[in-house]
């Protein structure tokens, strides 16, 4: 089980970490907070908002998935792809951002820093799948 844990939190700081290179090399932090919403890219702004909402509801229903007497392993599996999917969708979302409407890199670093929040720790994932140690 612990090395099923360790892969989830191999596979959260390869998304993490692409994700922050690819805003280390394509933002450009002095401009920041330069960010200007006009109705051409209003759009754009709503990205982080629909990024968040979705891979929340997409990650619920996986987990929705999960028979109440499964096995632990199956658990792990079913919430091993329900996170993927979920980090999937920020991160799509934060590359959406950044080489779409660069303009908007806070958003971007705003969803960056939740998926950082979304580590994966072995107390939540136990209390998520109501595993007993």
């Amino acid at each position: 089980m612990n090395q099923k844990i360790k892969t989830l939190k191999i596979i959260h700081l390869a998304m993490v970490g692409s994700v922050t290179l690819g805003y280390t090399f394509l933002g450009d932090f002095k401009t920041i907070f330069n960010m200007v919403i006009d109705d051409s890219s209003l759009l754009y702004a709503f990205i982080p908002a629909i990024a968040y909402v979705t891979s929340n509801f997409m990650f619920k229903n996986t987990l929705k998935t999960i028979k109440n007497d499964a096995l632990v392993e199956e658990k792990l599996a079913i919430y091993q792809s329900a996170s993927i999917i979920r980090w999937a969708i920020l991160e799509g979302a934060c590359f959406i951002l950044i080489i779409l409407k660069p303009d908007f890199l806070l958003l971007g670093v705003i969803l960056l820093i939740y998926l950082i929040l979304l580590a994966p720790k072995k107390k939540q994932l136990f209390k998520t799948l109501n595993i007993r140690n």
